[in-house]
């Protein structure tokens, strides 16, 4: 049964979709797939073309907007917006804690999880498509994975596409996931530096909470136990256009005086849970790395674990003892989150098992993207904390016919920043290539 209701200037449908879990075996299981259709009031969504929305991750789904938020005001203007919750995540047929256990033994979820990848969500988009479309192509618009996504989309399946929008998602087309890691940790440092530069007073607060969570690490409300390496990942905060005051508002209320002496606060610890938790989103930290893996010979084996080995600043009990300011991280999966997260613990053979893995398969065809003929737009943010711009421009130029809006006027997450304005520049871009 198809539910259509209403918010401020919105008509909502709720879609439900049945695909393959393994699109090899169509006749196998099959999995649930939730979309959620956006309509403008007012407008007849049976004269608009289809916008299919990719949200980042993986493992999130589809933001859940109230009327025209954000990019959806300018969306909405020309199209019928899909909001699709990527398999795995929000309504479809989630991974988590919970359900994994149904799959078996931590090999057979590893097994169920090499399905969750670019390459299967693009071919559920393109099963889904016949049946809301009649078979018309339609737009996508891919935000970081998302992003991942429409590049594989373009190299598997252009034919379903009558336009390609990208934001801060344009991936290397060949890099390993420790060559992405090795790019990344001095992309975090500098922004370690830049956050330094506009609050110097935080060094000295970081500091002084790793070296008490170094002598004792704080258990948080729900069990997740707040270690120094934990505490450094809040520097996830770093990639996003506010990231860099919400850390510092999070660091000036750390501690309170007690009776037994300076403790961190139920407020710091409230706020770092808030943050730290992946048991909305379990699929970024169990295939995270998965993303980046394709050579069929190697696994990906910690990648972001291992690599960071190699610089050695970002080691925070080596800071301590030094005068170095501590360096927060951002966006790398590491074993002890398996230890520290009630909500990631108990898979934690499993997300050693997928770190094992081989065989997987290249994502994106150099040679059909070279051929291209759908108009391609991408934002590509200067400084990107999350995906490497230098990356970034290299599968620009691979990519037949593509248009960049390389700008430093927002960070990461521009699309959600910049809303109307940044997806009427990509609008206008595909529309002068076609």
């Amino acid at each position: 049964m198809v539910h259509s209701y209403r918010q401020p200037g919105t008509v909502l449908t709720d879609h439900r979709f049945s695909v393959p879990l393994d699109h090899a075996r169509p006749d196998g299981e099959r999995i649930e797939l939730y979309g959620r259709e956006v309509v403008a009031t007012g407008k007849d969504p049976e004269t608009l073309p289809w916008l299919l929305y990719l949200e980042g991750g993986p493992g999130f789904g589809a933001r859940r907007f109230v009327g025209r938020q954000a990019w959806l005001e300018r969306a909405l203007q020309d199209y019928r917006v899909l909001l699709l919750d990527q398999r795995g995540t929000g309504r479809s047929t989630p991974v988590n804690r919970q359900t994994l256990p149904l799959r078996g033994t931590p090999a057979q979820q590893a097994e169920h999880l090499a399905h969750f990848r670019a390459d299967s969500i693009v071919r559920d988009a393109e099963a889904i498509r016949p049946g809301l479309t009649g078979g018309a192509p339609w737009t996508v618009l891919g935000q970081s994975f998302g992003g991942f996504c429409t590049v594989r989309y373009l190299s598997s399946a252009p034919e379903g596409l009558t336009a390609a929008l990208i934001t801060g998602g344009l991936p290397s087309l060949t890099a390993t996931a420790d060559e992405v890691y090795r790019a990344a940790y001095p992309r975090i440092e500098r922004k370690n530096a830049a956050h330094y530069a506009r609050y110097p007073m935080d060094a000295e607060r970081a500091r002084r909470i790793a070296a008490h969570l170094a002598e004792q690490p704080a258990e948080l409300p729900g069990g997740h136990v707040l270690t120094v390496e934990a505490f450094q990942s809040l520097g996830i905060l770093l990639g996003g256009g506010d990231g860099s005051h919400q850390l510092h508002y999070l660091l000036e209320d750390a501690f309170v005086p007690t009776s037994t002496g300076p403790a961190l606060s139920d407020a710091f610890l409230e706020g770092a849970r808030g943050l730290l938790s992946f048991a909305g989103h379990p699929l970024y930290a169990l295939v995270h790395e998965a993303i980046y893996a394709q050579d069929p010979a190697a696994p990906t084996a910690w990648a972001a674990d291992r690599v960071r080995a190699e610089h050695p600043r970002f080691d925070a009990r080596k800071a301590l003892t030094g005068d170095e300011p501590l360096l927060f991280t951002g966006e790398t999966i590491h074993p002890w989150h398996f230890t520290t997260d009630p909500a990631l613990a108990p898979l934690r053979e499993t997300a050693d098992l997928l770190a094992a893995r081989t065989g997987w398969q290249p994502l994106y065809d150099p040679e059909r993207l070279a051929a291209n003929e759908v108009p391609v737009a991408a934002a590509v943010y200067h400084d990107d904390m999350y995906v490497d711009v230098e990356d970034s421009l290299r599968t620009a130029r691979a990519i037949r016919g593509l248009r960049t809006w390389v700008t430093d006027e927002f960070e990461h997450d521009g699309l959600r920043a910049g809303g109307p304005r940044v997806l009427d520049r990509l609008l206008a871009l595909v529309r002068d290539e076609a």
